[in-house]
């Protein structure tokens, strides 16, 4: 709308002046109409009823070379106006972060005769067609064309597929309305894991049974030349299995130790929750270094990626191993029970985050806490993993003075997990370890004021496992959450609650001294620390140095986040910096470690060299504190919640 200034018409009759002020008064009307009009996409809303007949998808997943999946519909169809969807926003994602961007070629047809479509003007996710009278069907044909510079979806030996990508489905229903029949065509010789049923197989075509959209969606495929499929629960038990594909033949192999614990993962999950919400659950697990990384809960499976040697090099990784326990649980907490706001009728209503806290934070909470009853950690491991995401809420997150824990669950859709230059202030969806710590600490209070009696195991069996075989999502709110908590133990919850996610410098820590337990630092890292340094995310996190000179850098020595107000942020270090040289000698991690150590109690200041934008900069850093590493350590004469929390349930 264009701003229109009295003050600068020219001098003339009253008449005049009255005359174009209701000419402007009539535009300004008009304005405000065409702005109400403006952004309003034209896409049916949805509606809770059945999609008439079937629609049959093909892809032909085959192409390991070029990355192309070629997807050919036959969709069902009545003449007139019609609207066809792909979808945006993801369950477990969080956001609109459907890869609208890689879908290319779009070819519809009828009866043989190309169908013209046309993108809304607004929304790029929706395309409108008029289908001819007499047209009972029409066929639809593109290509998803994924990535080949990194986080590859498909390799020469295996791939990752998410139907969410492959798919064009009907607006003006519900997703559960919609039923596909869906199949596969796979490089030749190639084996699949996936939730879905099979129905038959000619050569490398899989055809599956018939589904709903809301399944098909939650029902990815892993598939690739070197597979094994491992059942993790007895003959009749309702079937567990961990899918594998690796990069090669030697990563299946898996020793009695560690098939043991990915066993006792199943049985410690349902022993935890009291019930199972799937007919059969698939660990989809990638072992590879080529294939991008992955962690995606679904209802029945769950997408999980780590480096090809998981197993062959089991003494060395233990980080990271939390990621199975994390998604598996998301089975009870994120699918079967949903926060309301994140339950939407198809995949292109925008989700709401707010209980986020809950979904992932609590998620985090038994990831870790089952894995080590699994014995997938060492009670030692366990702690010292905590150890570290303690130290990160008590040191590395002051961006907790401008920002609330909830205020967080809006990050995965503002900042699309895009990489932040001061993370430590930003902040990024801190619900996830910040909730864990939350609901660690009101794991502490249950045990506390019922004496040991009720736990947060109690509020998981009433809250999740409710229901026992159901599929239906059941959803929740914040009063919900209470009321469980109530049910286990009269509390003010939604006091306790509303003070640790809606306020600002929330008291995240305290569930640690509430466990018997407190966190110091050492100029020591924890071996698993070192391995966390060594081997995990190399490329965000391979050198930490956040609780003492406040930076992390990355295996290229280039800085990637310096804590706000820190003291590498003091001496005017910045996200991006290359570190060169420590006091005249190249850089090295033993020579930063040396240095910092020789600091210790000096006045001398550490002479770090950076190359940043072209130019060097030598920068001296004001720091005598020694190097700083978190360990935890009981607090003698209280009650030891934290083994109580990681011991096996019989």
């Amino acid at each position: 709308m264009s701003f229109v200034s009295f003050a600068a018409l020219p001098a003339g009759s009253h008449c005049a002046r009255a005359g174009l002020a209701l000419a402007v008064s009539m535009a300004l009307v008009a304005g405000v109409a065409t702005a109400q009009e403006i952004g309003r996409d034209q896409v049916p809303p949805p509606q809770d009823r059945p999609y008439p007949g079937t629609i049959a998808i093909h892809v032909d997943a085959s192409d390991t070379v070029q990355g192309i999946f070629r997807v050919h519909e036959t969709i069902p169809v009545t003449a007139g106006a019609m609207t066809l969807l792909y979808p945006q926003w993801i369950p477990g994602d969080h956001s609109p972060s459907g890869p609208i961007a890689m879908l290319a070629g779009i070819k519809l047809s009828a009866n043989g005769k190309p169908l013209p479509w046309q993108r809304d003007k607004y929304n790029v996710y929706a395309f409108h067609l008029d289908v001819p009278a007499g047209v009972s069907s029409i066929d639809a044909d593109f290509q998803y064309l994924s990535s080949r510079d990194d986080g590859f979806e498909i390799t020469d030996r295996m791939m990752d597929m998410a139907w969410s990508a492959m798919a064009l489905y009907p607006a003006g229903y519900f997703s559960r309305g919609i039923t596909f029949a869906p199949s596969v065509t796979l490089a030749h010789g190639w084996q699949l894991g996936t939730a879905l049923e099979t129905a038959s197989q000619v050569g490398d075509t899989v055809t599956f049974k018939p589904v709903t959209l809301n399944n098909l969606v939650d029902s990815p495929i892993y598939a690739g030349q070197n597979f094994k499929r491992i059942d993790l629960t007895p003959p009749g038990e309702a079937q567990v299995h961990l899918d594998i594909v690796a990069d090669a033949p030697k990563y299946l192999e898996i020793t009695p130790e560690q098939l043991k614990a990915h066993r006792a993962l199943a049985t410690q999950a349902v022993k935890l929750f009291g019930s199972h919400h799937y007919d059969h659950y698939d660990f989809l697990f990638s072992l590879s270094d080529v294939l991008g990384g992955n962690g995606t809960e679904h209802h029945q499976s769950s997408e999980n990626g780590m480096e090809a040697d998981y197993f062959t090099a089991w003494s060395d990784n233990a980080p990271g191993r939390d990621l199975l326990a994390h998604e598996y649980t998301h089975s009870w907490n994120g699918k079967f029970r949903r926060p309301a706001d994140l339950w939407t009728p198809n995949f292109n209503v925008p989700m709401g985050d707010s209980l986020l806290w809950v979904y992932e934070g609590q998620t985090q909470y038994w990831g870790y806490a089952l894995t080590a009853r699994a014995g997938l950690w060492t009670p030692q491991q366990f702690r010292d993993a905590l150890a570290m995401t303690a130290a990160n809420y008590e040191r590395n997150r002051p961006g907790f003075r401008w920002r609330t824990l909830e205020d967080t669950t809006n990050d995965a859709t503002a900042a699309r997990r895009r990489g932040l230059p001061y993370r430590s202030w930003q902040m990024s969806e801190e619900y996830y370890s910040g909730g864990q710590m939350m609901w660690l600490e009101v794991d502490a209070k249950l045990r506390a004021i019922t004496h040991d009696h009720k736990s947060l195991d109690d509020f998981a069996r009433a809250f999740f496992g409710i229901d026992n075989g159901s599929y239906v999502t059941k959803t929740y709110t914040f009063d919900d959450v209470v009321a469980a908590l109530n049910g286990v133990a009269p509390f003010d919850w939604a006091s306790f609650l509303h003070a640790r996610v809606a306020t600002l410098n929330p008291p995240l820590g305290d569930g640690i001294a509430a466990s018997g337990w407190k966190l110091v630092y050492t100029d020591q890292q924890s071996a698993f620390e070192k391995q966390y340094d060594s081997r995990h995310e190399p490329s965000r996190h391979l050198y930490n140095f956040a609780w003492s000179i406040g930076l992390t850098l990355n295996d290229k020595a280039q800085v990637n986040d310096v804590r706000w107000n820190g003291p590498a942020f003091k001496a005017g270090i910045s996200p991006g910096a290359t570190l060169v040289a420590v006091n005249g000698q190249n850089f090295t991690t033993d020579a930063l470690k040396e240095a910092i150590t020789a600091a210790k109690g000096s006045n001398t200041p550490i002479q770090l060299l950076f190359k940043y934008q072209g130019s060097f900069r030598t920068i001296a850093l004001d720091y005598h504190d020694g190097l700083q590493y978190p360990h935890l350590v009981r607090i003698e004469g209280t009650p030891d919640y934290l083994s109580e929390i990681i011991a096996p349930r019989k």
